[in-house]
């Protein structure tokens, strides 16, 4: 931290100079050095150290009668503290603290692989505030443990209570309306079946580019592929490759290709036919405006131990159009973490990627260090 911060966050509060044996319970208002011959010369203590009954015999000893510090009342907290409650309130499951609290700043990070939830609502409330703040990672990313997702921190050095009581009442109303301000979505492992449609790959004319795109995707998010199948464009034998996945035991089902308006694009009638609903057809995103997704109830199958969906949860279908083969991120690298942390994705959330659904192409990928998505 600068010097300049540092003696803005002091000037924001009256100080004063106090005999040492008055100091206990007060916040240091500036660094205290100290000097042992050939042994140590550094900080002693630093500014913002609440003074404490032991500290005393270690001043004296440093030459200190008078110490230039800042009084807490009842109705403050210093910056640590602070930044510690607000840590608290703001984490939800798969989360945790970094470290302690250094200048009124903590970092939060990932406890676990999975998926990134962001409130962005109460996280703006949160900010407006204005003695307090929080900044986040982009919402609805996939993180890794250990990695940093939000820093939050106190502003002054001492802040008034009734603005931490009002932060974490944010953050409790949103825990209580839906989660917690930040948490991490663990993915569950998805075992895909996969239908591959097309007159021209089935009969061989061309060859299938999808199958190894859409394989590497599930497999990048420890999935396992139960088969993969090819159609040619028929509705019966793409509606019965599917059922052969789902009693196969697929609980996720990846079709590709046949989602234009072409009368031989038949792929999304045979995934209505299959039983799905609340298919929603369309969506606001380059690559990937004629996506799909569906859901099929579960009408049989017994419960696999290591499922964490059960027997009875939707199968998730989602439709993949053409641009899959020929783009190497598209809609489905923003969907799928969603679906496997356990959304159900409709057309209010499909519609919601709208802005920032334009991918760029840049000539070298860096996603997702890029704006698509975000």
């Amino acid at each position: 931290m600068s010097d300049t911060h540092d003696h803005d966050k002091t000037s924001a509060k009256s100080s004063q100079t106090v005999p040492i044996d008055e100091a206990v319970g007060m916040v240091l208002a500036h660094d205290i050095t100290e000097v042992r011959k050939d042994e140590f010369k550094g900080r002693a203590f630093k500014k913002g150290h609440i003074i404490r009954r032991e500290d005393i015999t270690h001043l004296r000893r440093l030459g200190k009668e008078h110490l230039f510090v800042l009084s807490i009342g009842t109705d403050e907290m210093h910056e640590n503290d602070a930044a510690a409650a607000l840590a608290a309130a703001l984490m939800g499951q798969g989360v945790r603290i970094e470290g302690e609290p250094k200048e009124g700043k903590i970092n939060i990070v990932a406890d676990r692989d999975g998926l990134l939830k962001v409130d962005r609502d109460a996280l703006l409330a949160l900010n407006m505030l204005g003695e307090v703040m929080c900044a986040t990672r982009h919402g609805n990313t996939l993180v890794k443990k250990d990695r940093v997702i939000a820093g939050t921190r106190a502003i002054p050095l001492v802040v008034k209570k009734q603005v931490i009581d009002k932060a974490v009442g944010i953050c409790s109303q949103a825990r209580q309306t839906g989660s917690a301000v930040l948490e991490v979505k663990e993915l569950r492992k998805p075992k895909a079946g996969i239908v591959i449609t097309g007159n021209e790959v089935y009969q061989g004319r061309i060859k299938d580019a999808f199958a190894p795109v859409i394989s590497k995707k599930i497999e990048a998010v420890k999935g396992e592929i139960i088969g993969i199948y090819y159609a040619p464009d028929d509705v019966a034998v793409i509606e019965l490759r599917l059922q052969e996945l789902v009693n196969a035991g697929a609980d996720l089902l990846v079709t590709t290709g046949g989602m234009s308006v072409d009368p031989d694009d038949v792929t999304r009638f045979a995934i209505r036919n299959l039983g799905a609903t609340d298919i929603t057809y369309g969506a606001p995103v380059l690559p990937g405006a004629m996506f799909l997704i569906g859901y099929l109830d579960r009408v049989q199958g017994g419960k696999d131990p290591q499922s964490e969906i059960g027997d009875r949860a939707p199968i998730p279908i989602l439709g993949i159009p053409a641009c899959g083969m020929y783009h190497a991120i598209t809609i489905l690298d923003l969907v799928l973490p969603r679906v496997l942390a356990g959304e159900r994705i409709s057309r209010k959330e499909l519609a919601e990627l709208g802005h920032g659904g334009l991918c760029l192409h840049c000539k070298e990928c860096r996603y997702p260090v890029c704006p698509f998505g975000k």
